[in-house]
């Protein structure tokens, strides 16, 4: 059995041999840029965890674990665009250091080559591999384009919103540990609590990383801290802080998430409301509420070798990046 650090050492070598062509030199060089700046290829981990725990031959599941990770990655040079983020991983975005063509262009040929990674699944399991492969891919852009339709709406229910992460976060996790039982040779009841174990722990994923972008360190978590504060995003946080606060307070807020001037001073309003209704031990407890969750779905797991997923659930809850 391997365990999360020996795994993540065979998906970088995996991904270091990845054969990405040299010319047009613009469209491949931001994909190398984009898989080699680090990450913490957590889907694709995840995907070979439950693997083997159903298989002792974790080399037909490894394509696709690599394939689950370079769609992640295309996603995320789409999302930088959409979100004008000037930095991922603590460097420059693939728009800001080429633009946005370059990064639209190379982003598509990426989710194509997810594809083509995909395909080395093992043949009995190709067709519900690429069918639940697609479906998810198509759930992560509904779940993108409800988080752009929130910002331009000033009223989002905390249920919507934990409706959407769930297509745009958590169903992509859920999905790398379903296909990695299945190709395992898994009972459809194990696939189907694999799943049910990364959509919780993908949902207690997100809200963690609304949490760090306010509340994080910026020499750890590698983006601007408040970023969603000075983008007016809706996230749990904001929308729990509606839930908790004051018509006065709450008058403010809004007020605060519709203005863009003074930004700065803007940020530390946002924060001071935040403390005021306790709104990070509230997103704390969110947190341990799916967390917990999804332990229980993977306690009906049946099969040895669940330690590490038990491991990776238990470090999310003390994450800073």
């Amino acid at each position: 059995m391997l365990n999360i650090k020996e795994l993540y050492c065979i998906v970088e070598d995996e991904i270091n041999s990845l054969k990405i062509s040299k010319s047009p030199k613009n469209l491949y060089d931001p994909i190398s840029y984009i898989m080699n700046i680090g990450g913490k290829r957590m889907r694709a981990i995840l995907l070979l965890l439950s693997n083997q725990i159903f298989s002792k031959d974790l080399n037909l599941a490894l394509k696709p674990a690599i394939g689950i990770e370079v769609f992640h990655n295309f996603t995320l040079i789409h999302d930088d665009i959409m979100d004008n983020a000037p930095l991922r991983r603590g460097v420059s975005t693939i728009h800001e250091k080429w633009d946005a063509n370059t990064a639209i262009l190379s982003g598509d040929t990426m989710m194509i080559q997810s594809y083509q990674l995909m395909l080395n699944t093992p043949e009995k399991y190709l067709s519900e591999v690429l069918n639940l492969f697609s479906d998810t891919a198509v759930s992560v852009c509904e779940g993108q384009q409800f988080d752009m339709d929130f910002e331009d709406v000033q009223q989002v229910t905390l249920q919507a919103y934990l409706d959407m992460i769930e297509q745009k976060t958590a169903i992509l996790l859920a999905t790398s540990l379903k296909i990695g039982a299945i190709i395992g040779g898994s009972s459809k009841e194990d696939a189907n609590d694999m799943y049910e174990f990364g959509r919780n722990i993908g949902i207690a994923f997100q809200i963690k990383d609304d949490l760090l972008d306010a509340y994080g360190d910026p020499k750890k978590f590698g983006k601007k801290i408040g970023g969603d504060i000075d983008a007016n995003k809706k996230t749990f946080l904001f929308l729990k802080a509606l839930e908790l606060c004051s018509t006065t307070d709450k008058e403010k807020i809004l007020k605060l998430f519709d203005s863009k001037a003074n930004l700065k001073n803007k940020k530390n309003q946002v924060m001071d409301l935040y403390d005021k209704y306790e709104v990070y031990e509230v997103s704390n407890t969110k947190i341990l509420y799916y967390h917990d969750l999804a332990i229980k779905h993977l306690n009906n797991v049946s099969g040895e070798n669940k330690e590490p997923l038990y491991d990776f659930a238990n470090q999310l809850l003390k994450r800073e990046v």
